[in-house]
């Protein structure tokens, strides 16, 4: 009982929400526009990255810089080199 009257009132909270943006979806077909608003309903607000995956990424990111350290910094010496022995003939 309790949990139609959380369903109703997450209706009512999100039903503007809704309207605008199925007024702005005009162009779209109508079975697109429903999956849209199903999703909508669904969750109020959806995160595209969170601070643990991030912080994750850069975790990574920084071991695979230490792990390959020496090799970056020849890549990167030979790269300056080739740019300064080229850049002489110009």
């Amino acid at each position: 009982m309790q949990m139609r009257n959380v369903v109703g009132e997450m209706k009512q909270r999100m039903h503007p929400k809704i309207e605008r943006f199925t007024t702005g979806c005009k162009a779209l077909g109508e079975s697109k526009k429903r999956q849209l608003v199903g999703m909508l309903a669904g969750k109020e607000y959806v995160s595209g990255i969170t601070v643990i995956e991030l912080v994750l990424i850069l975790v990574i990111i920084i071991a695979l810089l230490v792990i390959f350290k020496e090799q970056l910094i020849d890549l990167l010496n030979t790269i300056f080199e080739k740019i300064t022995s080229e850049s002489s003939g110009i």
